[in-house]
């Protein structure tokens, strides 16, 4: 019984966090459950992947009530997400991944330099161009979300449509080839290439992760890495979490969003790059 209440907690943590984020609760869930709980890492990895759709299941409800997350963006990127996530699982064993290890790292580097960059520019979070993106004008990917924390209608337009697809079909090759979350490589596509406000990047990230998780959980359902008695209470925590993150992040001023983000994006990609160096932090 205790044991159960401790992962719900561990849920509760990640569902905030994650609907906050837009990273899904995984990369938050494992390491406490490797290192804290002792418990094996193809349990916690399996779990990790049910905290993601329970994550994207409980911020989508209250996103798409509160029209924060921009359907057809995610709709569209998701084509390339999962035909990246395809090649992926087919390139899987073919190679050494430690060059993409390394080129993502720097991706994700500069993501949380271009952030702070932002930061410093007085976080403007929408640049307006004298000329539209044809292409996304021509998919209808320009939209508007009611900001809380400002209590006003931002309009927003979508810029560099095939560049932030292009890195979406890499983060779906991130995800079948290295077997690691993408959700990172979301935030990073819309926020750093297509000019996104972050509230709608980490909000539409939450959806698109749920539908590319829910893709892979059927085969570690059947080769047993999902346990009932740990998957039950994490989702159960993190539904309740993640309703509450997804209030916290619309009251949440994007200025500290970013702060709150920068060192997670940065952390992440230095990880990646010195993994692909061989070396582990």
């Amino acid at each position: 019984m205790e044991h159960a209440l401790i992962i719900v907690v561990v849920g509760l943590i990640a569902g905030i966090g994650g609907a906050v984020l837009g990273l899904g609760g995984g990369i938050i869930v494992t390491p406490i459950l490797t290192l804290l709980m002792g418990i094996p890492i193809k349990y916690a990895i399996g779990a990790s992947i049910i905290a993601v759709i329970a994550t994207s299941s409980g911020a989508t409800i209250a996103y798409l009530k509160d029209n924060v997350l921009n359907l057809r963006v995610a709709m569209f990127l998701e084509i390339f997400t999962t035909i990246g996530a395809i090649v992926g699982a087919y390139l899987n064993g073919l190679f050494k991944p430690t060059i993409l290890y390394m080129f993502f790292g720097i991706l994700l580097i500069y993501s949380s330099y271009n952030m702070v960059r932002k930061l410093m520019n007085g976080n403007k979070e929408v640049l307006k161009k004298v000329v539209p993106d044809k292409l996304a004008q021509k998919l209808n990917l320009n939209s508007s979300y009611y900001d809380k924390s400002t209590q006003k209608t931002i309009k927003y337009q979508v810029e560099k449509v095939p560049s932030g697809s292009a890195v979406m079909f890499g983060a779906g090759i991130a995800s079948g080839l290295l077997g690691i979350g993408s959700g990172a490589f979301k935030v990073m596509a819309m926020d750093t290439f297509m000019k996104m406000p972050l509230k709608p990047s980490t909000s539409t990230s939450n959806l698109m992760m749920g539908v590319t998780a829910a893709a892979s959980a059927t085969i570690y359902l059947f080769n047993g890495s999902i346990r009932p008695l740990i998957a039950v209470p994490l989702s159960l925590g993190i539904l309740i979490g993640a309703g509450i993150g997804s209030r916290i992040m619309q009251i949440l001023p994007s200025k500290w969003l970013r702060i709150i983000f920068v060192p997670i994006i940065f952390y992440i990609g230095l990880q990646m790059f010195l993994k692909g160096w061989g070396i582990n932090i």
